[in-house]
């Protein structure tokens, strides 16, 4: 008899509400897979868009299904042709993604190479809050915008899940100078490197930052053609909700500048890299909110509100 877990499931695209605590059937290893008894999962931006029927939805396989990229937890069974892992593992990373993530869940299944160790510095819940959101941030920052000691960059959203990760990293790559747009106080996101914290509700930005190497956009729409008068040649706008705005890019190439879109993928060296950087005591998420599986409903109404200071993660 096959064995079930607990799982959050959908049977319909729509709001939090359809999300709800099912018996699933329990996943097992293929070849070089790993199967993960799951201590929490990450909820992220593109977990409620997918949820809608938006984001990437059209890349999950119908319905029911279980949303979660994001999760940290112990290896129960490896696959053959494993090497990496053992029974027993503490591991955390992005899975399967963009197909079926099935991260909110008590146990998941996913490619060895796409998980890493779980940095001992950090609880199950803190790692869990990490992968997708520092992945994009990293690979933004290092691999499109080659961020180092000399860069200066602007992060919207800078409170935000993948904002206050784009700070930590920006500054640990040595970036001399770092602004980043904010709402109200801004005193912990000076405490993690962030130089000039601009509060979009009492200033516009392209007043006030200058000489900006990378720009990360959390924000989008209109945000995008402003940034680019905050910019110095040669410089990169990246667009992460969604692609820059065609005007933005024609814009950007007239100005000598670069706009463009990036889609996180779950390298294992950049995971790596980002452990190393949280081992090194450069690299911590802020827990926003921390609800239990079966309130995963309450996570995405959060999520949704748009003015969430750090992350949110699901305990299971």
């Amino acid at each position: 008899m096959a064995m079930t877990m607990r799982a959050v499931r959908q049977h319909t695209f729509g709001g939090p509400q359809v999300l709800r605590i099912d018996r699933a059937p329990r996943p097992e290893p293929l070849w070089t897979e790993v199967l993960v008894r799951v201590s929490a999962a990450g909820v992220n931006p593109v977990d409620a868009k997918t949820r809608e029927g938006g984001g990437i939805s059209s890349a999950q396989g119908g319905l029911p299904m279980t949303l979660g990229w994001d999760v940290s937890g112990v290896v129960e069974e490896v696959g053959s042709g494993v090497t990496r892992f053992a029974p027993g593992d503490e591991v955390y990373g992005m899975v399967n993604f963009p197909r079926v993530g099935a991260g909110y869940a008590e146990y998941v299944t996913a490619d060895s190479g796409q998980l890493g160790r779980k940095p001992g510095s950090l609880t199950h819940t803190e790692a869990a809050a990490l992968p997708l959101a520092a992945l994009t941030a990293w690979q933004s920052l290092v691999n499109v915008g080659g961020v180092g000691p000399g860069s200066r960059v602007l992060v919207h959203g800078a409170a935000g899940g993948l904002g206050h990760l784009a700070v930590q990293i920006a500054r640990a790559r040595g970036a001399a100078y770092l602004y980043g747009t904010v709402r109200g106080d801004a005193s912990a996101l000076r405490a993690m490197g962030l130089d000039e914290p601009i509060d979009y509700t009492r200033a516009r930005f392209e007043n006030a930052a200058h000489d900006v190497d990378v720009v990360i956009d959390t924000v989008a729409g209109e945000y995008g053609l402003r940034s680019l008068d905050t910019m110095r040649s040669g410089g990169v706008l990246v667009s992460l909700p969604e692609p820059p705005e065609p005007q933005a890019v024609r814009e950007a190439e007239r100005r000598g500048l670069r706009a463009v879109s990036l889609t996180v993928e779950a390298d294992r060296a950049d995971l790596e890299s980002i452990t190393a950087l949280v081992e090194a005591g450069a690299l911590r998420p802020t827990l926003a909110e921390v609800l239990p599986l079966d309130q995963a409903a309450k996570a995405h109404e959060l999520i949704e509100s748009g003015h969430v200071h750090g992350k949110i993660v699901l305990t299971v």
